[in-house]
C-alpha cells in the first residue's frame, strides 16, 4: 500500500497515480481492477469513482499528469527571452527523459496492446500526450518565425518531425527492451544532435 505523504489533496492524488499506474504496467489495461488499485493504494472505490469516473478516467489522469510535466517547460512566456536553439534544447530533453521514463514507457507499452481493444483510449493517450506535445512546439515555432529565427513553413508539421526525432529508433528499443534507457550523457547527446539536424540539416553549408 502507498502512503500518501502530507500535504494536502494534490500529493495524495499523485501518490495514487503513481501506484495506480505501477499496477496497470504490471498487470495490463485489461487485467487491472479498481480492487487492485485499492489494494495497492488504499482508499476506497467511491473516492476513486468520484475523482476519476472509471478506470480509464483513471488511466486517462495518469496520461494528462505525464504530459503536464512535459509541456510545463514550453510554456510561451517562460520562453520568450531565449533563442529557438535554447528551447529546442530544453524542451527535447524534457522530452527524451519523459520517454523514457517508466510511466511513459508503461504507457506507450500498453497502448499498442490495447489499441484494438480499447481505441477510446488509445485515443486519448495520443491526444492528451503526442499531440498536445506537437502543438505546443508548434506554437513556440510560430513565434520564432514571426523572429526570423527560421524560415516560412508549417510550424505544426516541423513539430511533428522534432516530436518525432525525440523517439526515434532509441525509443523503439527500450520500448522493445532491447537495450535500458540511455544514460543521462547519451540522452544529451541523442538531443543535441537531434536539434543540429532540426535547426541546419546534414548537408554541408
Amino acid at each position: 500500500m502507498v502512503a500518501a505523504k502530507s500535504g494536502g489533496t494534490k500529493t495524495r492524488r499523485e501518490a495514487l497515480l503513481q501506484a495506480a499506474a505501477e499496477v496497470f504496467f504490471e498487470q495490463g489495461y485489461a487485467a487491472t481492477s479498481i480492487d487492485a488499485i485499492i489494494e495497492r493504494v488504499g482508499g476506497s472505490k467511491r473516492n476513486i469513482y468520484n475523482e476519476f469516473g472509471n478506470k480509464e478516467g483513471l488511466f486517462s489522469a495518469i496520461i494528462v499528469e505525464s504530459a503536464d510535466k512535459v509541456l510545463s517547460t514550453l510554456a510561451i512566456e517562460k520562453i520568450a527571452g531565449h533563442d529557438l536553439r535554447e528551447t529546442l534544447t530544453a524542451f527535447g530533453q524534457q522530452l527524451m527523459d519523459a520517454y523514457m521514463s517508466p510511466t511513459l514507457l508503461g504507457i506507450y507499452r500498453i497502448a499498442g496492446a490495447e489499441a484494438n481493444r480499447f481505441p477510446d483510449l488509445v485515443k486519448s493517450f495520443y491526444e492528451q500526450g503526442p499531440s498536445r506535445a506537437t502543438s505546443r512546439l508548434a506554437e513556440v515555432l510560430e513565434v520564432a518565425k514571426e523572429r526570423g529565427e527560421i524560415q516560412g513553413g508549417d510550424c505544426l508539421g516541423l513539430a511533428g518531425h522534432f516530436v518525432a526525432m525525440m523517439r526515434g529508433n532509441l525509443h523503439l528499443q527500450v520500448i522493445l527492451g532491447l537495450r535500458p534507457p540511455p544514460s543521462r550523457e547519451e540522452a544529451k547527446a541523442a538531443v543535441s544532435s537531434a536539434v543540429e539536424v532540426f535547426l541546419n540539416g546534414i548537408r554541408p553549408g
